[in-house]
């Protein structure tokens, strides 16, 4: 990063990475399965369809956990641009908007509101990984960080 450039990231708080999420999947069906077979040896086969049918759920919540634990928002601002990236799931949204024309509101403070970023043209909500009282800050910094980056953007602009 240069001197000029800010970069802000916020993650996902996820205990567990897709890959320990698929091995406590392995583990946790593989001992549910394994009791299951007892079960179904000693002649008991409802067991078994109830471990499947649980295996599969619990697959398909960890499936959707995995999915969702690398989600970030990342913003950069440098060069007259602010820069907007999030990723969720398997979506990737970019977006570039000239940063002295970007406003920044948070609606409600005490409530669960996502910090706005609008231009004329577009508006994009960022801090879902943000606390209410982090998002405030975030909201402050990133205020005076435009304001300065303007100021800074536009004096450069008139030495040239």
């Amino acid at each position: 990063m240069d001197g000029g450039q800010r970069e802000w990231l916020m993650r996902r708080n996820c205990s567990l990475t897709p890959r320990q999420a698929l091995q406590v999947y392995l583990l946790l069906s593989g001992a549910t399965l394994g009791i299951a077979a007892v079960f179904t040896w000693r002649g008991a086969w409802m067991v078994l369809a109830f471990a499947l049918v649980e295996t599969a759920a619990v697959g398909a919540a960890l499936l959707h956990y995995a999915r969702h634990a690398l989600d970030r928002e990342r913003i950069v601002l440098g060069g007259g641009w602010l820069l907007v990236e999030r990723d969720d799931g398997n979506r990737r949204t970019v977006l570039r908007l000239e940063a002295h024309a970007v406003r920044v509101s948070l609606a409600d403070e005490r409530m669960r509101t996502l910090i706005r970023l609008e231009t004329r043209a577009c508006a994009v909500e960022v801090g879902r990984y943000l606390t209410p009282p982090a998002r405030r800050l975030m909201a402050a910094e990133l205020r005076r960080a435009l304001s300065a980056g303007t100021r800074r953007w536009r004096a450069a602009g008139k030495t040239r």
